[in-house]
């Protein structure tokens, strides 16, 4: 069964979401970012997706009191991105209660440090983070696009020995028009061992069924849940079922 994962994006503490990557879209729908993850945690998930904005655009994580206080408060899997950059940010991050760290920018940049991190730590630490547009990955919270496909960069990581990677079709993000189903089908037709998590787009529980059919291992839910497009009664009745 596909794992469902809310995700909390943060700036400045608050609980936002933006449209398209875009910071000037930005719309805040709480300033208290444990109640939410309480909420998520009552209605019967596991997990969580913490994205730090304020980090992956500046390169140095910034929310990890947050982190910290989410992680006290539930007994939520936390994967946390953004602004890992140091061994010393990746460890501060476990530290305040991530179980797994989402590597995007620097996972192009330093591909022999996320390697050495993963020797270290284990591959079961190190998700992948591969942010896409167009099928090229995008960087800096999604400030830069490279021309990098995003089958060479899950390809060569997969080679590598790592399996968990989660990819977001920017032009779908925040849009509730529907997930990027061709794009997931052509990266696991390439990498079919992969655990592949889907993000972008979701806007139906019929979305989240197209998923599991496609064999996505995951998919991150923000701003359906956010919008009220899902309800969690709609997820705590999925779980139970």
């Amino acid at each position: 069964m596909i794992e469902i994962i809310p995700a909390i994006d943060l700036i400045n503490g608050q609980c936002v979401r933006l449209t398209k990557g875009e910071f000037s879209s930005k719309k805040v729908y709480s300033d208290d970012p444990v109640t939410v993850a309480l909420q998520f945690q009552a209605a019967g998930l596991k997990r969580l997706h913490l994205v730090d904005l304020d980090g992956a655009r500046k390169g140095v994580p910034q929310n990890l009191k947050v982190l910290s206080r989410i992680a006290a408060a539930t007994s939520l899997t936390i994967d946390y991105g953004g602004g890992i950059k140091r061994e010393e940010d990746l460890r501060a991050a476990f530290d305040a209660g991530a179980s797994m760290v989402n590597i995007g920018s620097l996972a192009l940049r330093d591909r022999l440090t996320v390697l050495s991190w993963a020797d270290k730590y284990g591959p079961s630490k190190i998700i992948i983070g591969a942010d896409v547009q167009q099928e090229s990955i995008v960087i800096n919270g999604w400030q830069k696009q490279t021309t990098i496909n995003v089958l060479d960069f899950i390809g060569y990581y997969h080679r590598q020995g790592l399996n968990q990677f989660c990819c977001t079709d920017i032009e779908k993000d925040g849009m509730l028009s529907g997930t990027s189903i061709p794009l997931y089908k052509k990266i696991l037709k390439t990498c079919p061992a992969i655990n592949l998590i889907a993000s972008g787009g979701v806007s139906s529980m019929e979305d989240i069924i197209q998923l599991e059919n496609f064999r996505c291992s995951g998919v991150i839910l923000g701003k359906c849940l956010y919008e009220h497009r899902i309800s969690l009664d709609e997820l705590r009745s999925t779980i139970i079922n």
